[in-house]
């Protein structure tokens, strides 16, 4: 390839450059023409090379503007089962555009007649994506170094670092800083796979299991990028609900290796949970009791049998195994949180976030305002759900206004600070349990109604209502659900089948 990179003239304006500046003391930014070159021809040669280096490589990690639109053109024609050669090629490339002294036609018919395997395909692309990495991780030292010097008084260090972990996270996961338009049909291969991941899943659901097979038929799963958010009245079991989701998608975790060498969750899920209320050993005494069936209070109190301990030992020694991670910063912020989450993303992996609950979040500023808080704060998780491409499960207090109603049963228009809740949600789940309310309403034995309020009582008995008040992608309506309110633990009705598994 040596000839051919002869050909491409240094930089002078609009023509193929193959340094980002012309000055010889400047050092060159790190790119390899010759694997550019290689990898292109071998591709334009046999077009089953792109195939291997497809899941890796994108037109924007070619350093020569020429090469990333050979590609471009190249990965559109093979994905549409088009033969992609010079010849094919030419018609949609600028037709006046020069490599030295050839035209764009000769410079390809080069390019694939100095190729002549494509054994080293992954090779070349591992190169080209390893100097691509290297370019931006330039670029983001030059932007924070410049920042630095030049940072306006109103902007503390605190979130420059923050933006620039944000970045650094960007190019560990895609080897750039994603923005701007993309071709629909990129968005429409995403949804191939997504339909195909659903359909080699446990349960054929496009989302992630909640281990709640009657939510999940609702719902297909929860689903990336989607902010969902729940609610309740307290003693509702918001956090029971969530701290059961959390454990099942973290316990039905089975990692498998992407064809980029990366791992990625083929059924479960890591979970990072943000716990502002209880502490860790709080929420894993919680999610202990849940699983072994033993009240929480009597783990507390030590009144527990011999058999008791040794399911707690035997629960103990699973949950140690299992992907879920536990962040008990109280009044965090919404930079900080999603500062964290990137890091877990980047060092663990990460698939979903829940957060209990919103409104001992903060914004980033300190405001009297709490409303314009709120809002900073639901756009904020929002945008971090689409940047991770994971669901947020975020728990959400409920107005006192639903106490003064006959009808319990909690509305959108409940949610504290509902405006930018109910707009930023792509999902609204409400927690309501008839039993909690009769409960209190029943009244002594010798009272009038007392029998029919008894019945009604013992009709609702652990049962719960999760109500989908809003759904951008699917039907609403209320689903039922067990509830063990000793253990707090929620489960499918009437299918015991799909009972989540229990510590015997």
């Amino acid at each position: 390839m040596a000839d051919a990179l002869e050909l491409i003239p240094p930089h002078t304006g609009s023509e193929v450059s193959i340094t980002e500046n012309d000055n010889a003391l400047q050092r060159q930014v790190p790119h390899n023409i010759e694997a550019e070159q290689a990898l292109l021809g071998a591709i334009l040669l046999n077009n089953d090379a792109y195939h291997k280096v497809s899941d890796l490589l994108k037109p924007e990690h070619f350093f020569e503007p020429i090469h990333r639109k050979i590609y471009e053109i190249a990965e559109q024609m093979v994905r549409e089962n088009k033969v992609a050669n010079p010849i094919t090629l030419k018609t949609f490339l600028p037709q006046d555009e020069r490599v030295g002294s050839m035209t764009i036609l000769e410079y390809m018919a080069l390019l694939s007649s100095q190729a002549t395997t494509i054994i080293n395909a992954n090779d070349y692309a591992k190169s080209i994506y390893d100097l691509a990495l290297r370019r931006a991780l330039i670029n983001i030292g030059e932007d924070m170094v410049n920042s630095a010097y030049d940072a306006p008084i109103d902007l503390p260090p605190t979130e420059q670092i923050e933006e620039v972990e944000r970045q650094l996270f960007s190019v560990a996961e895609q080897g750039k800083t994603k923005g701007g338009f993309e071709g629909f049909g990129e968005a429409v291969n995403l949804a191939v796979d997504m339909a195909a991941a659903a359909h080699k899943r446990d349960g054929n659901l496009s989302g992630l299991s909640s281990g709640l097979n009657t939510l999940d038929q609702r719902m297909g799963g929860l689903q990336p990028s989607d902010l969902i958010i729940l609610a309740g009245r307290p003693a509702m079991g918001k956090t029971s609900l969530v701290t059961n989701i959390a454990f099942n998608i973290a316990h039905a975790y089975e990692p498998e290796q992407s064809a980029d060498g990366s791992i990625k969750a083929a059924n479960g899920g890591v979970v990072g949970f943000f716990s502002l209320e209880m502490s860790a050993e709080q929420l894993a005494t919680r999610i202990i009791a849940e699983q072994t069936e033993i009240s929480s209070s009597k783990i507390r109190r030590g009144e527990i049998t011999e058999s008791d301990f040794n399911k707690l030992v035997q629960c103990s020694q699973m949950m140690n195994s299992i992907p879920l991670y536990i962040d008990q910063t109280g009044g965090i912020s919404i930079a900080q949180l999603a500062a964290r989450a990137r890091r877990l993303k980047r060092q663990k992996g990460l698939d979903i976030i829940i957060i209990d609950y919103i409104q001992l979040m903060q914004g980033s500023k300190k405001t009297d305002n709490r409303v314009q808080e709120i809002t900073e704060i639901t756009t904020g998780l929002k945008a971090l759900a689409k940047e991770l491409n994971v669901p947020i499960i975020a728990l959400s207090q409920l107005s006192r206004q639903v106490e003064n109603r006959e009808d319990k049963h909690p509305q959108l228009s409940d949610l504290r600070e509902s405006g930018s809740i109910e707009q930023d949600a792509d999902v609204v789940l409400f927690v309501y349990r008839d039993e909690y309310y009769l409960q209190n309403k029943l009244g002594d034995e010798a009272s009038e109604g007392y029998a029919a309020a008894l019945e009604k009582l013992e009709k609702a008995r652990g049962k719960a209502e999760v109500i989908i008040a809003k759904q951008r992608h699917g039907p609403t309506g209320t689903v039922e659900l067990g509830f063990q309110a000793e253990v707090t633990r929620f489960s499918d009705l009437a299918q015991d089948d799909y009972m989540p598994e229990r510590i015997e």
